[in-house]
Formats: structure tokens, C-alpha cells, sequence
């Protein structure tokens, strides 16, 4: 997977795909069977599979789709389009719609077994956030400061590692001396205040996959706030404006959801 979503990151640079002779007509005169865009699309990128290729709503144009990593191809592979496709009779970006699902389905893959929990039990949670935090984080720490008082607002708050640095710097052995702690929540607030933690080696940890989860996610900083249903809110919001953003987020969503049941 990881490989796939770097190729596709590599195609959004592009802003077409160049054509070979057999597409640019270099025996004109043959007629050749109708080839299944999708099979034609997935031959034209390596390490694609034409099961992430759909059509989009434009008649002619694919969705190339790889984790949050999205771009739409022309059906004969010749052609492909950067950026976010909007519906504008409904007001619905398109394409973020789609990393928010994928977001979401990543997300219900793992486990709470590797996250650090501060809140009520999910059925008793008014809203359920996922957190991408690294220990370091002056904004990530303050957020955690407060973590009470969103906990009182009905706020189950899912903390995952994403030391920004990335794999061997400070910040990711301090996210590791925190899993390998016996009380990780003691340990985790503790850190955020600053404090140094020597718990020592307990083996394998969840770091690396959330850390590559948040890169597949287009995290670029944090704290990364992804919603249940997949939203992205990049950065500190105090506790009142977060719940405020996540109530919008809900109306919005439920909005959405009533637009399509009518269509």
C-alpha cells in the first residue's frame, strides 16, 4: 500500500501522461476491441490495480484512488487532471469526500489496543476524535492541557503517534518510552509535561504504522484531528471551537447525507 499511494503521489505531479504510439495512432486504419478503461488505466501505472479505478462523474474521466491520494485519468490513459473535483449544483467537493472515506476506513482498521484513550466509553461519547500528537508538539501539549475539559464536553479524545521528525529522532524514542510504559496514560500526560519517561525496550510498538497512516493521510502537522467520519482539521482549536467545528462538521454531514437519500 505504501508503495502505491508514493507512485500516485508521484503521478500528481504530473500534468498529463504522455502518450505512446500505439495510442497516438500509429496504425490509424486498425480497428482494435474496446478495452475496459480501467484495465487500460492500471497497465499505464505501474503497481496500480484497476480495482481503484472507477469512473467520475465527468463522462470519459476515471478516479484513480489510493488511500487519501486521488486523481482522475482520462479513459485512454492519455490524460491526467491535479486537483479537487467539485459538484457545484450541490456545493460538495467531491474528491475530499472521497479522502474522507478513506480516512475513515483506515482509521476503523485499527485498533483501540494501539491508541492512547482519554474519555467516555464510545457509546457514551458525544463525538469521538482521533488524534495524530507527537510528544514534542507545543500545540499538541497544550491540547492535552485541556484534555478534561473536552472529556466534560462529551469528547472521547483517541491519541496516535506521529512524531513529526520521523524514525529515529527524539521525539519518536520518547513516543516509544510512553507505549512501553505499564500505565501508558500516566506516562503519555506525563510526557506532555515535559517530563522524561524510562520505561526501556518492550519489542515491537504501533509507531511506525501510525506514523506512515498519518503520512498516507497528508498529515503535515500537529496536532492532525480526524473526526469519526473521516474529516481532516489540521491544528489547535480550543476546547469550545473544536466542539463548535465538530457540531458544523455533524450538521453538514447530516445535510449531505439527506441530500443524497433524495436524489
Amino acid at each position: 500500500m505504501t508503495r502505491q499511494i508514493r507512485l500516485l503521489s508521484l503521478l500528481l505531479t504530473l500534468a498529463a501522461l504522455p502518450a505512446t504510439s500505439a495510442e497516438t495512432g500509429a496504425d490509424a486504419g486498425a480497428k482494435v476491441p474496446k478495452a475496459d478503461p480501467a484495465k487500460v488505466i492500471a497497465a499505464k501505472l505501474p503497481g496500480i490495480d484497476a480495482s481503484s479505478i472507477k469512473e467520475a462523474p465527468i463522462p470519459g474521466v476515471y478516479e484513480v484512488s489510493v488511500g487519501t491520494n486521488v486523481a482522475y485519468v482520462s479513459s485512454d490513459a492519455r490524460y491526467l487532471i491535479r486537483g479537487d473535483l467539485i459538484d457545484l449544483d450541490n456545493d460538495v467537493n467531491l474528491t475530499e469526500e472521497r479522502r474522507n472515506h478513506a480516512r475513515a476506513d483506515r482509521l476503523a482498521g485499527l485498533s483501540e489496543d494501539n491508541m492512547i484513550v482519554f474519555g467516555p466509553a464510545a457509546k457514551d461519547a458525544k463525538y469521538e476524535i482521533t488524534v495524530f500528537t507527537d510528544i514534542d508538539c507545543g500545540y499538541c501539549r497544550k491540547l492535552h492541557s485541556e484534555i478534561a475539559q473536552l472529556n466534560d464536553l462529551g469528547v472521547r479524545v483517541r491519541y496516535v503517534f506521529y512524531p513529526r521528525g520521523g524514525p529515529n529522532t527524539e521525539s519518536w524514542k520518547k513516543a516509544e518510552e510512553v507505549w512501553c510504559s505499564t500505565d501508558r496514560k500516566s506516562a503519555f500526560t506525563a510526557a506532555k509535561l515535559g517530563h522524561a519517561i524510562d520505561s526501556g525496550d518492550c519489542g515491537p510498538t504501533p509507531i511506525t504504522e501510525e506514523w506512515e497512516m498519518g503520512q498516507a493521510f497528508g498529515v503535515r502537522g500537529t496536532p492532525a484531528i480526524i473526526t469519526s467520519d473521516g474529516k481532516l482539521i489540521a491544528g489547535y482549536l480550543p476546547p469550545p471551537q473544536l466542539v463548535a467545528r465538530l457540531d458544523s462538521e455533524k450538521r453538514l454531514s447530516d445535510a449531505s447525507s439527506a441530500t443524497k437519500s433524495l436524489r
